[in-house]
C-alpha cells in the first residue's frame, strides 16, 4: 500500500437513525452479533460477570496502583485472564497500564496540549478529509465537527507533529478512534506514542513510514507462516497468484479495528497490548485454518472475496482465539524470519 493511500476511499452516507449496540455501533437490520444479545443475558451470566470485575479490580487496585506488583507475582495469571477477554469498564484503564502509555503520560505533562494547541501540521488537511472515513457508523464520529471528529482530529494532528518522519497515514485513525473510545484524547495520544515508540514492544512506527516497510516485513512473513502452517492452502494462494498484500495489509495497519467485528477487535487488542504483534499473525492464521477447506477450492475472483469477507462464525472471538493461541508464533520469531 502506498503511504498515501487510505484503508478505505468511500464516503459516508447520512447517518441513520436506528439503535445502537452496546458498543455504540449502529445495528444493522438482521444483527443478531453478541454484542446485540446481551441484553438477555441470564442472572447467572451477570453475577458471573460482576465477579470478572471484582477479580479484576482486586488485580489491579485503585487506579493501576497494584497492577505492576500483581503481574511480577502472578504473569500466567494475568495473561490467562486477558486471554479470555478484559471487562469492558476496565478496559480504557488495563490498556493503558499494559501498553506502557500511563508511564509516558506522567513522565510528559502538557506535552500533548502543546501540541494541540500551538503547533501546526502539514497532515491537517489530510486528517480532516479522513476523518468522517473512520468509524462512520459509530455514534461517537457521526457528527459533523461534533466531539467525537474533534477528539479524533486532535489525536491524530497531535502525533503528525510530534512524529513528523511518520506525520499521518489513514490507518492510524481506526487506531485513534478504537482508543477513544475508551479513553480520553491525552491518554489516547500517549497509548499511540507508546505502541509506534516501542515503549514495551518492538516500534511500530515502520507501518506507517514512507513505503510502509514493516507491512511489507510483515506480509512477506507472514506468507511463510501460511505455508508453513497450511502448505496446500498456501500452494492454492501461489497457483491463484493471491499474495498476502491483497487482503492482510489492513491487519497489520490497523490491528484488526477495520472492517471486523467490534467484539472481536477488543479481544484482540486486549492480547495485543500485552503479548506484542504476534497475535494479529496469529489470528490471521486462525482465520485462514478456519476456512481452509473453503478456501482451498476457490478460484481467484472468489477467493478474494472470501479473504475480504470471512463469515460470522469465523469472527467470534471465543472460537477463533483458542485456535489462534494454537499457532506457536513468538515475537522474537517474527523478528529473525
Amino acid at each position: 500500500m502506498d503511504k498515501k493511500k487510505g484503508v478505505d476511499d468511500t464516503e459516508p452516507g447520512p447517518a441513520p437513525s436506528r439503535p445502537v449496540d452496546r458498543f455504540g455501533f449502529i445495528k444493522t437490520e438482521h444483527s443478531n452479533s453478541p454484542e446485540g444479545i446481551l441484553k438477555s443475558r441470564s442472572t447467572h451470566e451477570h453475577e458471573r460477570e460482576e465477579r470478572r470485575i471484582r477479580k479484576w479490580r482486586k488485580m489491579i487496585g485503585v487506579g493501576g496502583s497494584d497492577w505492576k506488583h500483581y503481574v511480577r507475582r502472578k504473569p500466567h495469571v494475568v495473561k490467562r485472564r486477558i486471554r479470555k477477554g478484559i471487562p469492558d469498564c476496565l478496559r480504557g484503564l488495563v490498556w493503558q497500564l499494559i501498553s506502557g502509555s500511563r508511564d509516558l503520560l506522567l513522565m510528559n505533562p502538557g506535552v500533548y496540549e502543546t501540541l494541540v494547541i500551538y503547533e501546526t501540521s502539514s497532515s491537517e488537511l489530510e486528517i480532516i478529509r479522513d476523518i468522517s472515513r473512520t468509524f462512520p457508523s459509530h455514534i461517537f464520529f457521526q457528527q459533523r465537527h461534533g466531539p467525537g471528529q474533534r477528539s479524533l482530529y486532535n489525536v491524530l494532528k497531535a502525533y503528525s507533529v510530534y512524529d513528523r518522519d511518520v506525520g499521518y497515514v489513514q490507518g492510524m485513525g481506526f487506531i485513534a478512534g478504537l482508543l477513544l473510545l475508551y479513553m480520553s484524547e491525552e491518554d489516547a495520544f500517549w497509548l499511540i506514542v507508546a505502541l509506534l515508540k516501542g515503549a514495551v514492544h518492538s516500534p511500530m512506527e515502520g507501518l506507517y513510514q514512507a513505503g510502509l516497510p514493516l507491512v511489507q516485513q510483515y506480509l512477506c512473513q507472514f506468507e511463510k507462516l501460511v505455508t508453513e502452517h497450511m502448505p496446500k492452502l498456501g500452494q492454492h494462494f501461489q497457483d491463484e497468484m493471491i499474495n498476502p498484500s491483497m487482503y492482510a495489509s489492513q491487519w497489520f495497519i490497523t490491528v484488526f479495528s477495520y472492517s471486523f467485528p467490534f467484539h472481536l477487535t477488543l479481544r484482540v487488542w486486549d492480547v495485543f497490548l500485552y503479548e506484542g504483534i504476534k497475535v494479529v499473525f496469529q489470528v490471521g492464521l486462525a482465520l485462514l485454518r478456519f476456512c481452509h477447506d473453503d478456501l482451498v477450492n476457490l478460484p481467484f475472483e472468489q477467493l478474494l472475496h472470501s479473504l475480504r469477507n470471512f463469515p460470522e462464525e469465523a469472527t467470534d472471538p471465543d472460537t477463533l482465539l483458542p485456535l489462534a493461541f494454537s499457532f506457536k508464533v513468538t515475537n522474537c520469531f517474527i523478528k529473525q524470519l
